[in-house]
């Protein structure tokens, strides 16, 4: 098989991997209120029933979508946000609202901020989080 041919099979495997698979997940940075039809259209754009998020604790912002956690602080410290305000969670948004976050990720793990897991430790943190979350997401 000629290097072209290969470059070619490749090629063809990425296009059906593509076409399978929803690789670009977009991030949208929400600002201001979103209601609860818009945040299950952003989930059915990711993962479906549940939907990857970041807070910046301090600015009240949050960014919701992306394949991993990692992209949506990307997004964030691009508009501004200083890497040590960013938390990141989940929601499943047909659960009901009080059981719909978890506070789990790996842009959590800050051994120097005294989180050495994955799950945001500090309750005052996860309260500060939710609060902006459910101001900004019905």
């Amino acid at each position: 098989m000629s290097r072209l041919d290969v470059l070619r099979k490749k090629h063809l495997l990425v296009k059906a991997f593509e076409a399978r698979y929803n690789i670009a997940m977009n991030v949208q940075l929400i600002r201001s209120r979103i209601d609860h039809d818009t945040l299950i259209k952003l989930a059915k754009e990711n993962y479906g029933e549940m939907i990857k998020g970041v807070v910046d604790v301090t600015r009240e912002i949050v960014a919701l979508g992306g394949e991993l956690h990692a992209d949506a602080q990307a997004a964030l410290l691009q508009d501004g946000s200083r890497s040590e305000d960013i938390w990141g969670f989940n929601i499943y948004v047909e659960k009901p609202r009080p059981q719909r976050m978890d506070y789990t990720s790996f842009i959590n793990v800050r051994p120097s901020a005294g989180n050495r897991s994955m799950e945001v430790q500090d309750h005052t943190l996860r309260k500060r989080m939710r609060s902006i979350v459910d101001s900004l997401v019905e």
